[in-house]
């Protein structure tokens, strides 16, 4: 379905401005956009060489309408229309990533406050998102001790007599006319301020009132203003990012992996980092047109929008600009950053961004990069399951390997294996090692029934690749796909082709065997140094007079590092290793000595 002879209807596309509806068989409407020139966009999903994100949408896609416009601009806002009418699959949806909480205070004649992760139209005010659920604990806590409000639900109903939250410090009872509303509204301000990082008149209150308790020896009362005043502080540590500039901005970034995307905002108001905020959705046609869908999305009223919106990229949002004017009387510049500070804070969020895209891979798989594997190294179905080979010695001492396995594209641990390679006998061969470790692995997989990987993956060329290949087909294994990642060039090496595929840099193909590839030597290194470094610590022991290796050994294994055993007891090294007090004495009395050495 994703050649453009399939659907000739694209040939009688104008190429006038307008929207363009795609449908699959049954008239479902699956993805909505805009465009310039409807002909040219529409032609552009259907020609060369697709993603496999935008070839997925493709496949499925059976007719397409569209309707014309006078403007590009007036395209955006029917496609913003539609989208919410209709909501497709395949475009962005702001839902789905609105997970984390915000703190509201309700607009009612006595507000409440608390955390809810719905969000309601009728006056109320929200703060946040928190990310960091201790943040807004914290906050929640300190409004209780600083200003508290009352916690029943509705509308407030008189009692002769408060509630238990009062006689806790918990709640002011206007129920009871315990505070006046004048007084609970300057509560209520106190939050706000509070919410809003204006800290600097409560912190010297706070301070005053602690030194004054202090000074009429009410001392418990001198500490309870103290751990208020290390709660407001540690919230001022909390809100990590400030520049003290006034103006109001949004800094955006969109980052993309197969068919995901992830879109992260930062809001900067009043020179304080207020909230970061994170979207989730599909991924479908480019940057900019996901770009677009989320700013009509989220941009929905007023009091959202900032004077300056700054973005990592560059794409053609001008009408973007136009049409929040129109819409709110609203001047907004989006831009990219121009100042050190702006592509500090937009750095940020970039890597913020990569690091929820990487979450959200972790939790459901790389699908669709497991697929352009498939189809870069021609295999019959993608490599849910993929094992990794490295091999690593120092000069020939403590040679080992380890293996590591991934399942949909995300490391599973469980299944990973350390080995001590066995043959060598000092030589250095990192062929031989090969050969070994693959013929003791898949030798116990077969004798055990378990179950064979979809695609092995060696860390090496030629050599390691041909050395794999040899002893899989030995242990008639000849149809598990075999391919070897070079690190020079990141050539990939394929048993029986005479030159290596070369992927472009930032391939989903590539980006998966890179992983498993670094993962592995990352485990075989690591097991590596944990042999020499146990080697030095025997050595530092067999060299104290009274203590042989074996003794030595157990030494290392009870107490489990030489700073352990040179601060344990006298008496506990006696017994758990079995030695004599006076040679426990020198044991404690070396390696004391011999940490005074590496600290001078």
């Amino acid at each position: 379905m994703g050649k453009e002879k399939s659907l000739p209807q694209i040939d009688h596309l104008p190429s006038n401005p307008g929207v363009y509806l795609m449908k699959d068989g049954k008239g479902t409407i699956l993805y909505i956009g805009k465009a310039k020139d409807l002909k040219k966009r529409v032609r552009s999903y259907f020609v060369g060489g697709k993603d496999i994100k935008t070839a997925t949408l493709v496949r499925k896609v059976r007719t397409i309408d569209y309707i014309i416009t006078e403007t590009e601009y007036e395209a955006l806002l029917l496609e913003n229309n539609l989208i919410k009418q209709h909501e497709p699959k395949y475009n962005i949806n702001l839902k789905d990533g609105k997970t984390y909480p915000v703190i509201r205070i309700t607009a009612e004649e006595f507000p409440r406050v608390y955390r809810t992760r719905r969000i309601l139209r009728d006056g109320s005010e929200y703060f946040g998102p928190y990310p960091d659920v201790k943040a807004l604990d914290l906050y929640l806590e300190l409004i209780e001790r600083l200003y508290p409000l009352r916690k029943c639900r509705g509308a407030l109903k008189p009692r002769e007599s408060p509630c238990l939250y009062y006689h806790i410090g918990r709640c002011s009872a206007p129920c009871a006319g315990k505070i006046s509303q004048e007084e609970y509204q300057k509560h209520v301000e106190g939050v706000r301020k509070l919410l809003s990082g204006e800290t600097a008149s409560l912190l010297s209150d706070l301070e005053e009132k602690m030194r004054k308790a202090a000074q009429e020896m009410r001392f418990e009362e001198a500490a309870q203003y103290r751990d208020l005043i290390r709660s407001v502080q540690e919230i001022e540590t909390i809100q990590r990012v400030v520049d003290f500039d006034e103006e109001a901005r949004d800094y955006i970034h969109c980052v993309a992996a197969g068919e995901r995307c992830v879109i992260l905002l930062f809001r900067m108001r009043g020179g304080n980092l207020q909230g970061r905020e994170v979207y989730r959705g599909p991924f479908t046609g480019t940057t900019t047109e996901v770009l677009e869908q989320f700013f009509l999305l989220y941009y929905s009223d007023a009091s959202k929008i900032p004077g300056k919106i700054l973005l990592v990229g560059a794409p053609e949002l001008s009408s973007l600009e136009e049409y929040l004017r129109r819409a709110f009387g609203k001047e907004v510049q989006i831009r990219l950053p121009e100042s050190k500070r702006d592509v500090a804070i937009l750095n940020l969020v970039k890597e913020n961004a990569e690091h929820e895209l990487r979450k959200s891979i972790a939790a459901e798989g790389d699908l669709s990069a497991l697929e352009d594997l498939r189809q870069v190294l021609k295999l019959e179905k993608p490599p849910l399951r993929i094992e990794g080979f490295d091999v690593s010695q120092l000069q020939g001492k403590h040679p080992v390997a380890s293996l590591v396995s991934f399942h949909k594209g995300v490391p599973d641990k469980q299944e990973y294996r350390r080995f001590h390679v066995k043959t060598l006998e000092g030589a250095i061969d990192d062929y031989e090692a090969m050969r070994e470790v693959v013929a003791r692995r898949y030798t116990r997989r077969l004798n055990e029934g378990k179950e064979l990987p979809d695609l092995i993956l060696v860390d090496g060329g030629k050599g390691q690749v041909q050395a794999a290949r040899s002893i899989l087909d030995a242990l008639g294994l000849e149809k598990v796909p075999l391919v070897g990642l070079a690190k020079r060039q990141e050539e990939l090496f394929i048993p029986g082709s005479p030159e290596p595929i070369i992927l472009p840099e930032g391939s989903p193909a590539l980006r998966i065997l890179q992983a498993v590839r670094d993962e592995a030597h990352r485990f075989a290194t690591q097991f590596n140094l944990r042999l020499r470094e146990k080697q030095v610590d025997l050595s530092s022991l067999t060299s104290i007079p009274g203590i042989g290796e074996k003794r030595a050994r157990k030494l290392l294994q009870q107490f489990g590092s030489l700073q352990a055993i040179a601060e344990a007891p006298l008496e506990e090294i006696v017994r758990k290793g079995q030695v004599p007090l006076a040679t426990a004495s020198q044991v404690v009395e070396a390696l004391q000595n011999r940490g005074r050495k590496g600290d001078s």
